[in-house]
């Protein structure tokens, strides 16, 4: 299949890397248009989908203004998709913990992780769009500090932690402790990171994950280098430490079997994403419109004027691509797939299916020992073939009605035009002594 040749060149027994882990983050980044319970249902199926696919982690966040973002509650929609799904984690991506009173935060956590049968994972951030803090009256100065202040009592919740007060400007507890823990010893736990270095500190003292989601911009993939180094240094400050296992770096991408099919499927969504969404509603300051789909394309993809931000192409290139930040960074523990509608719903479930049946296995080495396999075949062929053919024509020499029909099955053939194996002549000859 074009675009499809995975690594032709065949591998030998390696040095074992630990694997990599596969996801999707759900913004959502859905046009303003459909039927919202379409959307959500939409969502949904893919969530099954990529469950199906064996992926591991599922991110939904957590937004309530722009239209373009409709999940208002993570925890909600993550529920709903418990039901749907066996085996994927499922992530809040990420619950704005400024607008929140942490001991419902800790609390619905915990339910969600009974209700999913120990499969939640906490991510949170300090609130992404200005217009969500304004509807709020919260002042984007204090919303940081309330992450941190936050984050760290809700780990005491839900670490089971004897009951406590706790006396803060924004909120108070009294004896509190919740009622019931979460399913799993220990809930998984991220940190949003974007360009500035707080979440990465976040990260560090608390000594939990990150989930880098600036990455799918020139700006976050520039930081991403010595971000890592805010993290450990924060982690030694305050005693804590922190695993690159458990640092996730969002990737944009879409693939198709050639790299001209994936740009063809991708450049209108692309660019109403781009001028729609990131221009005329967010207003992004690194935000550019571009009347000219196709230069937003190559300045995204990688063409001729850029280096680009996504992968829009084949499983090959996003293999490449990953090696390639997987060493500029010095190693991260997941790729996660930022969700989009660049194309249509047909194609953007292709490119997961292609990410699941491609990459994954490339990057994991998931299929290294069948190519081993296949090419010890090809290496000593001819000695495994010699030998399977003396053990034919000893059995045929054995048995003298064999002797007859393999002769009737030479003439035949030859009489074809087919000609006659090796084995079948040796054992004719035997017959004729």
């Amino acid at each position: 299949m074009p675009g499809l040749g995975i690594s032709a060149t065949p591998h030998y027994r390696y040095v074992f890397m630990p694997r990599m882990r596969f996801g999707a983050f759900v913004a959502p980044h859905h046009p303003v248009g459909e039927h919202p319970m379409l959307q959500f249902r939409r969502d949904l199926d893919l969530a099954e989908q990529l469950d199906k696919l064996g992926l591991d982690e599922f991110w939904c966040g957590e937004h309530h203004s722009s239209g373009w973002e409709m999940i208002g509650s993570p925890e909600m929609f993550l529920a709903a998709a418990g039901e749907r799904t066996h085996r994927i984690m499922l992530g809040t991506g990420v619950t704005s913990l400024p607008y929140h009173h942490p001991f419902n935060v800790a609390q619905r956590l915990a339910q969600l992780d009974q209700m999913t049968g120990g499969r939640a994972m906490f991510g949170s951030g300090p609130g992404a769009l200005p217009s969500d803090a304004r509807t709020l009256n919260i002042d984007p100065m204090t919303q940081r500090d309330r992450q941190d202040e936050a984050l760290g009592v809700i780990i005491r919740l839900l670490n089971g932690e004897e009951r406590f007060d706790y006396k803060s400007e924004w909120f108070e507890l009294r004896e509190a402790a919740i009622q019931i823990l979460p399913l799993q010893e220990k809930l998984p736990m991220v940190t949003a990171s974007s360009i500035s270095p707080s979440g990465m500190k976040i990260a560090g003292k608390y000594g939990i994950g990150v989930l880098s989601i600036a990455s799918n911009s020139t700006e976050g993939l520039l930081a991403l280098p010595t971000q890592w180094a805010f993290a450990e240094e924060s982690a030694v400050q305050h005693g804590s430490s922190v695993n690159r296992a458990d640092w996730r770096v969002m990737m944009a991408f879409h693939l198709a079997e050639t790299e001209e099919q994936a740009r063809r499927e991708a450049v209108d969504g692309l660019a109403r994403w781009n001028n729609e969404y990131n221009y005329r509603i967010l207003g992004r300051p690194d935000a550019v419109h571009y009347d000219d789909k196709w230069e937003l394309m190559d300045r995204t993809a990688g063409g001729p004027t850029a280096a680009g931000t996504a992968v829009i192409g084949t499983p090959d290139q996003l293999v490449a691509s990953i090696r390639s930040l997987q060493k500029t960074v010095g190693g991260f523990g997941a790729v996660i797939g930022f969700a989009h509608d660049w194309a249509n719903r047909e194609a953007t479930q292709r490119s997961w299916d292609l990410l699941a049946r491609y990459v994954v296995p490339e990057i994991n080495g998931y299929t290294r020992s069948m190519r081993e396999s296949s090419e010890y075949l090809v290496k000593h062929q001819a000695t495994l073939m010699a030998g399977a053919s003396a053990a034919i024509v000893a059995q045929i020499k054995r048995d003298p009605k064999a002797k007859e029909a393999m002769a009737i099955t030479i003439a035949q053939r030859s009489t074809a035009g087919a000609g006659s194996s090796a084995a079948a002549a040796a054992a004719l000859a035997a017959d004729h002594g």
